[in-house]
């Protein structure tokens, strides 16, 4: 007997046809998680910097995913479609949560910054401490904008798939956001 083949993952149109037979569908949503979950998961911590909110939206993703994915009609890629949703999820999240607690836009700054101040966070390199403060100065548009270019290194096209924006629109965002940051690194 020959030794087994190395087990690729399996690709968005397998996971699909897993996710819509009944008898493989759980093995199909183990798959989209397994696939999937990190990238995810990474995306929103970027955006809220507090894992407790970024585990709980992750979950909330894919929820969302699992409720509706009889709608996905694939003329994107089901990483597009989750990126979609997380950013939905996500920016919705942060305006609840500034209306919630009455944060004015530089209270909620002032907060997320003292938490990038705390011991233990993840980031431990100077320049990315101050890039992350730098980015928490940006809209939340903007920066989701800045992370998806340049931390994810998303193409102009997949993010206008993912947020549903023009990419001259993007791309004029983006370009603010390298300014805001630029300006906000030259004053630390």
């Amino acid at each position: 007997m020959g030794s087994k083949p190395h087990m690729q993952q399996p690709d968005d149109q397998t996971i699909l046809q897993l996710i819509r037979k009944e008898q493989t569908r759980d093995m199909g949503y183990r798959q989209l998680l397994q696939r999937y979950q990190q990238r995810v998961y990474q995306v929103i911590r970027r955006m809220v910097l507090i894992h407790e909110d970024a585990d709980d939206l992750t979950q909330n993703t894919f929820v969302k995913a699992f409720k509706n994915i009889d709608k996905f009609q694939e003329n994107s890629t089901l990483f597009t479609w989750l990126y979609r949703i997380a950013t939905n999820e996500t920016l919705t999240f942060l305006e609840k949560k500034k209306k919630r607690y009455f944060f004015s836009i530089d209270d909620h700054q002032q907060k997320l910054e003292s938490y990038l101040d705390q011991p233990g966070m993840p980031t431990s390199e100077e320049i990315e401490h101050k890039l992350e403060k730098a980015l928490l100065t940006l809209p939340e548009k903007q920066r989701l904008v800045f992370h998806l270019k340049y931390q994810e290194e998303l193409t102009y096209e997949q993010m206008a798939d993912i947020t549903q924006t023009s990419v001259g629109a993007l791309k004029a965002s983006y370009h603010h956001a390298v300014k805001k940051i630029e300006e906000s690194l030259k004053r630390e």
